[in-house]
């Protein structure tokens, strides 16, 4: 990398204290989901969010998007919604010189650089398709035709943990295409107070934009420069096959884990834990980067079975485990 170059990135990376600085004008506390948001960005994937409503979900979303410059799109899912309302349809148009007619593509909201896909398990599973087949496709085919979808492009789909009655949960296939699963907590007594003190009275905090699309997408570029070493690496691997049942000595794993996860969430764990490092201001990953995210990478991974729900053991209490049995230290 030439010295140029890497104060470019330098200068890049410097931003994003400042893009966490501007988001905190108006979304209070929540800094490790914001974190886990930028880390998707970053990473290049996409995320679902999961907390109970009222807790700023799409407010959070809407300031991240307006602090870096992209369109931003929200879409409300429900039983009716069909894949032309998210992908968009076929208009029958007339050329006013010619008078012929033709079909003219009329893009739906899923065009945008970031899209709020709010409640996706209240959709059927044929719309869970189309919206999943974009995601990973990154473009959207209509009648032959190929429409690319924005870049940078980032999908934040969330569930409500609460209702399940009349919902279509996502099957663990769909679950694997989503990065990180972030869970968003309650605020702390004090961080809840300062909310209802800003939201309730005359405060109008405005973010300033602080990185661009073409800034984001050169972030990500530099993502994949992060370096990680090779003890690092050699232990997310053993990380990820202690999750499945036929190679873990891990208690946890052999008594509530029916199927572990797949080579899909090393990938995860690496591209993560090196944009984790950018965000904290580092060109190397650490332990710690890979500990912290192991939670959100693994935890829609693990398929538990009947006794894991029968003893109320959920996800994180096994990654708990498996983390604790494999201490790591990076090779000096």
């Amino acid at each position: 990398m030439e010295n140029k170059e890497l104060a470019e990135y330098k200068e890049l990376v410097a931003k994003i204290p400042l893009l966490k600085k501007e988001i905190a004008k108006i979304i209070v506390g929540q800094e490790d989901v914001l974190d886990e948001i930028i880390i998707t960005l970053l990473a290049g994937g996409h995320c679902l969010l999961e907390g109970v409503p009222g807790l700023a979900k799409t407010l959070m979303v809407k300031t991240i998007s307006e602090v870096m410059e992209l369109q931003f799109k929200r879409i409300q899912f429900t039983p009716d919604l069909m894949p032309g309302d998210i992908l968009g349809t076929e208009i029958l148009e007339e050329d006013h010189e010619t008078g012929k007619k033709f079909f003219q593509f009329n893009k739906g909201p899923i065009f945008a650089n970031m899209v709020l896909a709010d409640e996706i398990n209240r959709t059927p599973p044929k719309t869970q398709a189309a919206l999943l087949e974009a995601m990973q496709e990154k473009m959207v085919t209509y009648g032959g035709q190929i429409h690319p979808l924005p870049s940078p492009f980032l999908i934040i789909a969330t569930q409500n943990p609460i209702e399940q009655s009349g919902t279509y949960p996502l099957p663990e296939a769909q679950l694997d295409r989503f990065l990180l699963y972030i869970k968003l907590s309650y605020p702390t007594e004090q961080e809840e107070l300062e909310v209802l003190e800003k939201t309730t009275g005359v405060y109008s905090g405005k973010p300033e934009m602080v990185l661009s699309g073409e800034e984001v997408k050169k972030l990500q570029n530099l993502t994949r420069q992060v370096h990680i070493d090779s003890n690092l690496l050699l232990h997310i691997n053993r990380l990820i096959r202690s999750t499945r049942p036929a190679d873990s000595q891990v208690e946890a794993v052999q008594q509530f884990v029916e199927w572990g996860a797949g080579t899909r969430a090393g990938q995860a764990l690496i591209l993560c834990a090196k944009a984790r490092a950018l965000v904290k201001g580092r060109f190397a990953v650490t332990p710690d980067d890979i500990r912290v995210l192991a939670f959100p990478v693994l935890r829609h991974r693990l398929s538990l079975h009947f006794r894991a729900e029968a003893e109320n053991v959920e996800a994180d209490h096994v990654i708990t485990q498996i983390v604790d049995s494999l201490p790591v230290h990076a090779s000096k």
